[in-house]
């Protein structure tokens, strides 16, 4: 039976209280020590200058801010805070609830919904999955880092609308927070400190071991034929690898490829309201495709349901903008093309990876799919 945006919302706001998971350690790790190949692919359309495009390949390790090392106190505190509904002004909505461990780290909705009102809000809410690797947080890219991003949705009136003033009164009141804040940082409860936590459990939400990843190391089996075909059109004819590339199958930048308006917001200029240069009109980041498979629906506005509805949007050549980047047109890809471009994208979804300090070495076990 299909969920209704209410009922996945109350979903996502229950798992503050009911969803637990295995503890999570983490520091400046490879996730791969035996990493064996990358995949390095020019387009067979490039420009005579032969744009070449940073190479897909395995994760690198997580870089971890010197001013935030991971340990393993600050990763607890920080899973604690991301679960705990009393961040928000009506103390029923989590981080958790629009980044739901069981819908993909997002919520499953076009659109996120917040507010005292729950109010459907303008933009999809993207998942936290890799976005330790991200160089910019939120689609418009307003925030440099996980620790800035962290404390935005609390202030915001549409998503979480609590002041940290009061976030910080409410935990401060909670034995159990003092304790943990006074151990981690040696202070009382701060702003700094929630967000310096939360940013830390974040980066532990790293996903790999895919049937790529596996492929990429040797496991010729790893990925079906189709896959195989379809990442071979994602390097070449589809064109996927312009914006798409790099371990975490991003650019890390901004493109305007002509999604409709759709929602309450008529228009959205996404990274224009950050850098007011024209050029940006209408640009938002780049996904990762990682786990792609899990965090449906699609674009910054949620506009497409489907992997299928997406590959055809760019098969069409996008949609209609003024400022739509000049690396959007027509492909021309026959059925079974799109098929098998859906397929590898299918391959790219991986396993939460535990990362664990030990004494003597680094343990990497995987939770299976759907922990």
């Amino acid at each position: 039976m299909k969920m209704t945006n209410a009922a996945k919302f109350a979903c996502g706001c229950a798992v503050a209280f009911f969803f637990t998971i295995e503890r999570i350690e983490g520091g400046d790790f490879p996730l791969f020590p035996s990493a064996v190949t990358d995949l390095s692919v020019t387009p067979a359309d490039a420009p005579a200058e032969e744009r070449t495009f940073p190479p897909l390949g395995l994760l690198p390790p997580v870089t971890i801010p010197a001013d935030n090392p991971q340990t393993t106190a600050k990763i607890e505190l920080g899973k604690k805070l991301f679960f705990d509904p009393r961040l928000s002004g009506n103390n029923w909505i989590s981080c958790a609830t629009c980044h739901n461990p069981a819908l993909g780290f997002a919520d499953g909705l076009p659109r996120m919904l917040g507010g005292p009102a729950s109010k459907e809000g303008g933009r999809n809410s993207p998942t936290i999955i890799n976005s330790a690797y991200n160089e910019f947080q939120f689609w418009d890219g307003r925030a440099a880092t996980l620790e800035e991003q962290a404390l935005g949705p609390i202030q915001n009136p549409d998503e979480m609308h609590e002041s940290l003033d009061n976030v910080v009164r409410k935990l401060s009141g909670i034995p159990d927070y003092v304790r943990a804040f006074k151990e981690v940082f040696g202070t009382g409860v701060t702003a700094d400190g929630i967000a310096r936590a939360i940013a830390a459990f974040e980066r532990t939400i790293v996903f790999a071991n895919s049937p790529f990843d596996r492929y990429m190391q040797g496991d010729v089996n790893a990925m079906s034929e189709s896959a195989k075909r379809g990442m071979e059109l994602f390097n070449g004819k589809a064109e996927c690898i312009k914006c798409h590339n790099g371990p975490n199958f991003t650019d890390n930048k901004f493109h305007n490829i002509g999604v409709p308006a759709d929602g309450p917001l008529r228009e959205d200029l996404g990274r224009y309201n950050v850098t007011r240069n024209d050029a940006d009109k209408g640009a938002f980041k780049t996904p990762s495709l990682r786990n792609i498979t899990d965090t449906a629906p699609y674009m910054h506005n949620g506009f497409f349901p489907t992997l299928f509805e997406v590959v055809q949007f760019y098969n069409g050549g996008g949609g209609r903008s003024e400022n739509k980047s000049p690396d959007i047109h027509a492909l021309h890809l026959t059925g079974q093309e799109v098929s098998d471009l859906i397929e590898f994208m299918k391959a790219l979804t991986g396993e939460l990876v535990q990362i664990k300090y030990d004494a003597a070495s680094l343990v990497y076990p995987h939770l299976p799919k759907g922990f």
